[in-house]
């Protein structure tokens, strides 16, 4: 069965370049534009990872984050935040809330791929 990925997106761009790169990869891709369908999506699809943009319209990733761990039926999934940030502190501040991974925008193929790998197979091992 393939690996499910929620991606969290309003730039369609951006949006599709990362559902086409895991599609390619062999995942299995749910994407979402709209920051407040996400937890719902969430709940719906039970993915192995959600990829996270951080600037949204209406609601914050950061929110979003904390809003998944908060919930047992999404807490144990992890979290790859994708953003725009990269001022002093912002990683910090988006690990606080509970993303696993972190990648500023823009990002190149290589290391998404890579962290994107690396959190579904740490999730395997656990």
């Amino acid at each position: 069965m393939a690996v499910r990925v929620l991606v969290v997106e309003d730039n369609d761009l951006n949006r599709k370049l990362f559902c086409d790169l895991l599609k390619a990869h062999g995942f299995a891709v749910e994407p979402v534009a709209d920051g407040l369908a996400a937890i719902e999506q969430a709940i719906a699809f039970q993915p192995n990872l959600i990829i996270m943009d951080i600037q949204l319209p209406n609601i914050s990733g950061i929110a979003l984050i904390e809003s998944l761990k908060l919930d047992d039926r999404l807490a144990a999934i992890p979290v790859l935040a994708v953003t725009a940030y990269a001022g002093k502190g912002d990683e910090e501040r988006i690990r606080s809330a509970g993303a696993h991974g972190y990648l500023s925008k823009p990002v190149s193929i290589t290391s998404f791929m890579s962290a994107v790998n690396s959190l579904v197979d740490n999730r395997a091992a656990a």
